[in-house]
């Protein structure tokens, strides 16, 4: 076990974890306005519904973006995104009541899983750049171009039918008041990876802006085969000079030579921002557009533990570590991006025309060391690499017209959008240690924990949405309004894996097992000792699959002010959907490829009562229908890496749809501009949630796969303050034009699974009816729950002249369950603990030219992150990391 220890470390880096008008917008127009409050900035809102009619209220002292809908709504404007200096969307709304953000990316709304959240662009479908998830990365979108983001956590009927913990939309920038130019560029670095020991590899010559040269292409032969979709190995129509070919083919030491860097480079980014606008006759025509570049590294160094099952230690149950890894991954992470938008005012009509294009490349190499008792033995020392490239792009192009005739309101909206997953050259390879002949990590290729593999996949997407939405205002003794409208979104899917490995047809002898993984695999050795390229034929995975999802909608609303200061808004969607999976076998291979599809239709009821009782108080009480519906790689039996867990996943074709009740109610009270207490509470039942089921298969991996729970529940509370002191009183000079923010906000959140004595499942191994309780435990939380969520906000800044910020910033998501557990064991739970962060911000004029600096202190408690099983007093450490702090310097320039 010395010897062992001390080569773990050899191997590993030296990582320890240790007063508004009176005035507001009805129902359907949460919703296409442009809301503009004295003393304030202009709020531009765009999101499905007709658009441009006027309710009044009697609130004098309620935002008008909160009163402009009847639902309970977060709205931040450029101000209010641009105060947390992120940069991005996903840090900014990380501070919003209720939502927590997931590996700095993934927001999620009330602590819940993805499958609960939906994100929206202009009103309109917006597809991950990462299709193997749902959700999208929200730290693609720099706040420079967007103009507003709402938050909306009650159902309403104009909405698609998806909506479960809430809908994030997101409006881009339209008509620039006045021309501007900004141009901010940053550098950043972090405790864990700047300047430290990681790992990567070559790769192509311009890895560096995010795109392959060519070097990752399949070569000619290898892809012709592929083309053929036959099994490629042995007994096909393939000799073993040609499995020889296509080994010797693939480009090697470029793609499969880990080499250490002992001094990771900072991260960078820039940006370029502008926009004008002019008139042309009777139109405003405004154009805004963006383009930026960010290449950044992160490096994690931390643990990486299997249990194969329950055990009895001194007499008590408990778990050991059956694979026991400490690895170090080193991700060199480069985004592309633009925007151009182009939108014309012409009097009360409005239309955009906008274009998004986001290029999201992730390098990958890590190495991992330690023993796999399952798959070899307890103490022959392992030595694994990967390296990896997954080269994910959106493009989005969509038209928004909103327009307005006296009473009548029109909507047109659509929208077409691409998103791919390239992934070729996934690599990786094993190393044993041979301590009776060579004294050194050997590999044969053949035996127990000595092999070298080769991935493809790619991935693609097609999605077009489109609608129409009408909406007229009439009196008939109580001001009311009509909207009405239909949607269409289909969504097209083709993806591909392929999975090789090399195979000698004799073995390899001894020194040459002992040689780096380039030279094992160099032409001279394929040749000379019969190095074969086959075929891995993974259990219950397919090569491919092919999906669709086709969705009419059509709804109903009514938005009335039934009394005084009393207002309902009342709905009902219908929504029939056609999504069918269906896989593609290779030729020859045996098997059958059965499509899996889930036809249902479903009226969607929604209402929303709110009682203005006073001129900065209201109540509002919701109550709504809505669905979650499984994703395609929720059905798609193929399997998937996924880089966040470095785990893989599966899906499963018997998933069926979630249907959720909804009911909340809330209470608001706004005590000044910009000032407000607001406390709610909640309840969803959710029949047939979609839950991530662990299970161990193929030789004691950990895959993740999916089944229905029977049923589930959730209640919860919200409570949130947002209050300003002025600092006059403490005198003149630095204090007078100075104020102190304090904003706080806390969501508790209890879930539970009803499982019955008699309730069924679906296994996500054998793809066969089973006792629900095998999968799920009575009482147990949804997975991706979190129950306490918490952000605090505490600064100071300038009230007027230049802008002059200093903020902390204290967030805390109490654990998740990420997985049930496998065969009886514990569940996975996730913890990501504290975390303070430390924002200053200063504008100030140097030679006539305006400058705007920034610092940000990112994760100062350096909390780490952990994945672990808990039973008794033994731990399994599923993944567990440093995080690091990370520090940032940036500078922007406005012209």
């Amino acid at each position: 076990m010395k010897k062992r220890a001390t080569l773990i470390a050899s191997l590993m880096l030296g990582s320890t974890l240790t007063s508004p008008a009176a005035h507001a917008q009805p129902a359907n127009e949460t919703e296409n306005v442009d809301v503009e409050q004295p003393g304030k900035e202009e709020v531009d809102i765009s999101a499905p519904g007709g658009g441009g009619n006027v309710i009044i209220v009697r609130g004098q002292f309620i935002p008008d973006p909160v009163r402009a809908t009847p639902e309970v709504v977060t709205v931040l404007g450029e101000t209010e995104i641009a105060r947390t200096a992120d940069g991005d969307i996903a840090g900014s709304l990380q501070r919003v009541t209720g939502l927590s953000v997931v590996g700095g990316r993934y927001v999620f709304v009330r602590g819940l899983g993805e499958r609960y959240s939906l994100a929206l662009l202009n009103g309109l479908p917006l597809p991950s750049p990462e299709p193997l998830r749902r959700v999208v990365p929200l730290d693609l979108f720099p706040t420079s171009v967007i103009a507003s983001t709402v938050v909306q956590k009650s159902y309403s009927a104009n909405y698609p039918g998806e909506f479960g913990g809430g809908v994030i939309n997101l409006t881009t920038k339209a008509t620039p008041d006045e021309p501007f130019l900004k141009f901010s560029t940053s550098l950043s670095g972090d405790s864990e990876t700047t300047s430290k020991l990681g790992y990567t590899y070559d790769g192509s010559d311009s890895d560096i802006i995010g795109y392959d040269g060519g070097l990752r292409d399949i070569p000619g032969g290898l892809a012709a085969a592929i083309g053929q979709n036959i099994p490629i190995s042995v007994g096909t129509e393939f000799s073993s000079l040609d499995l020889q070919n296509f080994a010797a083919s693939l480009n090697n030491a470029e793609t499969n030579l880990i080499q250490r860097n002992s001094d990771i480079p900072a991260n960078f980014s820039a940006e370029l921002t502008g926009g004008t606008s002019f008139d042309v006759g009777d139109a405003n025509i405004g154009v805004v557009a963006t383009a930026g570049y960010e290449n950044s590294w992160r490096t994690r160094g931390g643990i990486q533990q299997t249990s194969q099952g329950i055990v009895n230690i001194d007499g008590n149950p408990g778990l050991l570590p059956d694979q026991d890894f400490r690895f170090v991954t080193t991700e060199n992470r480069i985004v592309v991006n633009g925007l151009l938008g182009l939108s014309a005012e012409i009097g009360e009509h409005k239309l955009r025309f906008t274009n998004l294009y986001i290029h999201d490349t992730s390098k990958e190499a890590s190495i991992k060391a330690g023993v796999d008792a399952i798959n070899v033995d307890e103490e022959t020392l392992l030595n694994q690499g990967r390296t990896s490239w997954f080269e994910r792009q959106l493009f989005t192009s969509q038209f928004v017209g909103e327009f307005q005739f006296g009473n009548f309101s029109l909507d047109l909206r659509g929208a077409y959008a691409n998103s791919k997953r390239d992934a070729p050259y996934q690599r990786s390879y094993s190393y044993a240690y041979d301590d009776l002949i060579a004294n050194d990590f050997v590999n044969d290729l053949t035996s127990p924990g000595e092999s070298a593999r080769v991935q493809f996949s790619n991935l693609n997407d097609d999605v077009y949405g489109g609608g129409i939405d009408f909406g007229y205002e009439t009196d008939i003794g109580i001001p009311l309004n009509l909207s009405a409208g239909y949607a269409y979104y289909l969504n097209d899917r083709q993806a591909e894996r392929r999975d090789f490995r090399f195979v000698p047809a004799n073995g390899l002898p001894n020194p040459i097992d002992q040689e780096r993984i380039d030279f094992l695999l160099s032409d001279y050795n394929v040749f000379t000792h019969e190095i074969e390229l086959r075929e891995v034929a993974a259990q219950s995975s397919v090569p491919a699959y092919e999906a669709q999802l086709e969705i009419h909608a059509g709804y109903g609303q009514i938005d009335a002010e039934l009394a005084d200061g009393l207002r309902l808004n009342l709905g009902v969607r219908y929504e029939d959907a056609d999504q069918t999976v269906t896989p593609i076998l290779l030729s020859g291979a045996g098997g059958i490829a059965v499509a899996s599809g889930i036809s249902n239709d479903y009226w969607l009821p929604a209402g929303t009562l709110t009682w203005n009782f006073a001129d900065d108080m209201q109540f509002r009480l919701a109550a709504s229908k809505t669905i979650a519906r499984p994703q395609f790689r929720e059905l798609a039996p193929q399997q998937f890496l996924d880089l966040d867990t470095d785990r893989t996943f599966i899906g499963n074709p018997l998933l069926t749809d979630s249907e959720l009740t909804n009911i909340e109610g809330r209470f608001e009270y706004y005590l000044g501009e910009g000032e407000r207490v607001t406390l709610a509470g909640f309840y969803k039942d959710i029949k047939n949630p979609i839950e991530n089921v662990a299970f161990v298969q193929g030789g004691g991996t950990l895959f993740t796969g999916f089944s229905n729970a029977p049923s589930a529940t959730l209640v919860g509370a919200e409570v949130e303050l947002v209050k300003y002191f002025p600092l006059y009183d403490l005198g003149s000079g630095f204090f007078e034009d100075r104020r102190l923010l304090l904003a706080a906000n806390y969501t508790y959140t209890k879930s539970e699974i009803q499982v019955g004595a008699d309730d069924l499942a679906i296994s996500p191994v054998t793809l066969q009816p089973t006792a629900a309780s095998n999968l799920f435990d009575d009482g147990d939380r949804l997975t991706g729950q979190s129950k306490h969520v918490a952000n605090l906000q505490f600064g100071m800044e300038r009230e007027e002249g230049s802008l002059s910020q200093q903020t902390m910033l204290l967030t805390y998501n109490s654990p998740r369950v990420t997985a049930r557990g496998p065969q009886d064991q514990p569940d996975l739970v996730e913890k990501t603990g504290w975390r303070l962060d430390l924002v200053l911000r200063e504008e100030m004029n140097i030679a006539g030219q305006d400058f705007e600096l920034k610092f940000e202190a990112r994760n100062i408690l350096g909390t780490d992150y952990t994945e672990s099983q808990t039973l008794g007093d033994t731990q399994i450490l599923n993944n567990a990391y440093a995080v690091g702090t990370r520090f940032s310097m940036s500078i922007g320039l406005n012209f």
